[in-house]
């Protein structure tokens, strides 16, 4: 079932994503093929943030494709998907804001950057925003039930 804006899914979305903290995230590869590892993004909104290496593979991946797609899943919290645009953050202000933010988050789906990272300015310290065009809610119980999950897309 396609809700028509975020605010719609935003509650479940919030308490699945940071109750389950942890998901799979999907890149394109270089020859088109898709490789998944687990990362551990926070949201603002709508907005996802992910404190990474700024060079590694997963840079070479989005420097050819900049979409990843996020599975979260857990038996009792349900699942979400979400389908977003990649970009690398690499101004010092958002940063520093990003850094705050997961610092400020209690854990455990806050971090502290430092088990990771020296400072902000450490120069494998990078920072993905994740823009989403489409978050998928739904769960076991949905799916059993034959209900459909509940669809956001961003207006185009």
């Amino acid at each position: 079932m396609d809700v028509q804006a975020f605010v719609d899914v935003e509650e479940e979305f919030h308490q699945r994503v940071s109750g389950i903290v942890w998901c799979t995230v999907t890149t394109i590869d270089r020859a088109g093929r898709p490789r998944s590892r687990i990362l551990h993004p926070v949201w603002d909104g709508s907005t996802g943030y992910i404190m990474t290496g700024r060079h590694t593979l997963k840079a070479r991946h989005l420097a050819e494709h900049p979409y990843v797609s996020l599975s979260y899943w857990d038996l009792q919290k349900g699942i979400v998907y979400a389908d977003c645009r990649a970009e690398w953050l690499d101004d010092p202000e958002d940063r520093l804001r990003t850094w705050k933010l997961f610092e400020s988050t209690p854990e455990p789906y806050g971090y502290n950057p430092r088990l990771f990272f020296s400072a902000p300015d450490d120069p494998e310290f990078g920072v993905l925003k994740l823009t989403p065009w489409r978050i998928e809610v739904t769960s076991l119980a949905d799916l059993a039930q034959r209900r459909p999950p509940r669809v956001w897309r961003q207006p185009a």
